[in-house]
């Protein structure tokens, strides 16, 4: 006669907590965040990873991004401001878990001799996402494209090395500012585009404002973020 078979116990929740920073679950669902649509799909053990610079707005700079927005609004054309701003350094790009270390050690060494800059972001313009599923609008750098060609000439050989791609050919360095569902470039350029930078040029102290000295440079893997402060000139 067989003896009855004993009940499994149950997993202990801190075990099937040390796997959780291993493997990001995500369900991706495009009304929790606006319409927007993922690039490429999730995959399991992958991390979206990408390289920017990050931009700590004032209350100034949000003030003038609210008139932007508020005039394309005349337009058709209802804009929502992003929720953080920065300068991209690299594409989005997808790691495997046990590549995010020597990624992010490899990103260290090649930015150790990076220095802080100024650079200026004051010219308007309309951008797209490759998949022309949202459209942008941003501050363009008219200033400190030297620096920021160096650093992306770090940037990517860490993407070379672990063969994965480099930044655009001949980049449109830029702050974005607020975007919208779908391509609706023909709305926002021409005469709307020309109000816009008259909005900026106009805008008191926008040459002081919008004249930016960057300090760090970060990577974001998934839902770790880390830090390379750039260093301070002699």
């Amino acid at each position: 006669m067989k003896s009855p078979t004993a009940p499994r116990l149950p997993v202990p929740t801190s075990v099937l907590n040390m796997f959780k920073d291993q493997e990001e679950e995500v369900v991706d669902d495009s009304t929790k965040h606006g319409g927007r649509v993922r690039n490429f799909p999730h995959v399991r053990g992958n991390w979206t990873t990408y390289v920017y610079m990050p931009y700590e707005a004032s209350e100034d700079f949000l003030e003038l991004l609210e008139l932007l927005i508020s005039h394309a609004r005349t337009y058709a054309v209802s804009l929502a401001a992003m929720e953080e701003f920065h300068i991209s350094l690299s594409q989005n790009v997808v790691l495997r878990y046990h590549w995010i270390t020597p990624f992010v050690q490899s990103l260290k060494e090649h930015l150790a001799t990076a220095y802080r800059f100024f650079c200026t972001v004051d010219q308007v313009k309309v951008y797209t996402n490759q998949n022309k599923t949202r459209t942008f609008v941003g501050l363009e750098v008219s200033s400190g494209h030297p620096q920021l060609l160096e650093l992306v000439s770090g940037v990517d050989r860490v993407m070379e090395e672990f063969d994965l791609p480099t930044f655009y050919k001949n980049p449109s360095f830029h702050i974005s500012l607020a975007w919208c569902v779908g391509d609706l470039t023909d709305k926002l350029e021409g005469q709307c585009l020309q109000k816009l930078q008259e909005i900026v040029d106009g805008f008191e102290d926008s040459a002081f404002l919008l004249r930016i000295q960057w300090e760090q440079i970060r990577c974001k893997s998934g839902n770790k973020l880390f830090s390379f402060p750039l260093r301070c000139p002699v």
